[in-house]
């Protein structure tokens, strides 16, 4: 007996993470300011994991040196490549850009373009967009939003079958397409042999002089291709990074969810709202958290652990079984079943033996 069951095509991505990031006022790219200790294009990298994505191509730009260096540094188990996009002509043309960077043996692919600023991006819903744009067949299809208020944003037009006719800019609807609440989140799974000459098709004609990478959709439908789109189950995953506001907006989400997972996984805290773990941090089971704790960094906490209250660790290891009070530390290591504090100061390479009691107001000097 043979097996019929077509075998899916190879999937790719291209990650837009070439603009200059102005409102965020910083010399930082704002691909990699940090939200929970990581910059927020890993969040985006990681996003697309579950999807089993075979290559990765970053578009980068403004200070794009920083940029790659930076997730060479933090990504190991993806084949990330880097091109540049010399001059920033829009999102089309920097999605052509990136196809560059991809495998010539991977022509016949789905390809993933996304934005490198949505760190709040779920795997699933990643997953989700690459199993609807295959099971439909579609020639595009887009991740779409629905909000309450979706002022600013390019609403989705369908046809009566439900397909995407188009999307229009907020500037450029009517009366009637304003008041349709979903909305182009510019996240998108192409079939990547119509994609690329779908791309030569669009033209710089609109004020800002860009290749608008939404174009694309109409140049679709114009050709008898089916375009398509699937709603995000929640909103809020799909917002980008603009500036700090959105910055710290996006890091309370993603806190938010941390303290549940760890929840979840046999951590008890006393005020979840008032504990910052940072995704970067390992903490054990039946460990108790108090309001004030601090975690960054790579800092381990071993099982049955008390931390806080008012207690900040960075990059620390701390044994099983011990209980830190009102402590901090950089860089330290802490034995088992120890007791430390309150008001200890763990100096940056401090060792702490295990089973040692340091009483209050204790600093441990470096060892380095």
């Amino acid at each position: 007996m043979t097996n019929d069951t077509p075998t899916p095509l190879p999937l790719d991505a291209v990650v837009l993470a070439a603009g200059e990031g102005s409102r965020m006022r910083s010399s930082r790219p704002k691909p990699i300011h940090r939200l929970c200790g990581r910059p927020m294009l890993q969040y985006v990298v990681d996003s697309l994991t579950g999807a089993q994505v075979a290559h990765v191509v970053i578009v980068i730009g403004h200070r794009g040196d920083w940029v790659a260096k930076t997730m060479r540094e933090l990504v190991d188990d993806v084949d990330l490549a880097f091109v540049e996009q010399a001059e920033q002509n829009g999102t089309g043309d920097a999605t052509s850009v990136g196809l560059v960077g991809l495998p010539d043996d991977d022509a016949d692919s789905d390809v993933l373009v996304l934005p490198g600023d949505t760190p709040l991006l779920r795997p699933e819903t990643i997953s989700a967009l690459v199993e609807h744009h295959r099971a439909t067949g579609a020639a595009a299809t887009l991740l779409s939003a629905r909000m309450d208020d979706p002022t600013g944003y390019g609403r989705v037009i369908r046809g009566a079958d439900g397909r995407v006719e188009r999307i229009v800019e907020h500037k450029d609807a009517s009366d009637d397409e304003r008041a349709v609440d979903e909305v182009n989140t510019s996240i998108y799974c192409f079939r990547r042999s119509l994609l690329a000459p779908a791309l030569r098709r669009v033209t710089p004609d609109n004020a800002q002089g860009e290749y608008y990478l939404t174009d694309v959709v109409e140049v679709f439908n114009s050709t008898g291709h089916r375009v398509e789109a699937v709603v995000a189950p929640d909103a809020d995953e799909t917002h980008g990074v603009n500036d700090r506001l959105q910055l710290a907006a996006a890091e309370a989400v993603l806190r938010r969810r941390t303290n549940e997972e760890l929840q979840r996984n046999g951590v008890t805290m006393v005020d979840p709202d008032a504990v910052y773990v940072d995704t970067t941090v390992t903490v054990g089971r039946d460990v108790t958290l108090f309001p004030g704790t601090i975690l960054q960094g790579s800092t381990v906490v071993g099982d049955e652990c008390e931390v806080g209250p008012d207690t900040r660790l960075v990059d620390c290891t701390v044994g099983a079984g011990t209980r830190l009070e009102r402590t901090t530390g950089r860089s330290a290591t802490v034995g088992e079943r120890c007791t430390v504090g309150p008001f200890a100061v763990l100096e940056e390479g401090a060792e702490i033996p295990s089973d040692t009691s340091t009483g209050p107001f204790y600093t441990a000097p470096s060892d380095l």
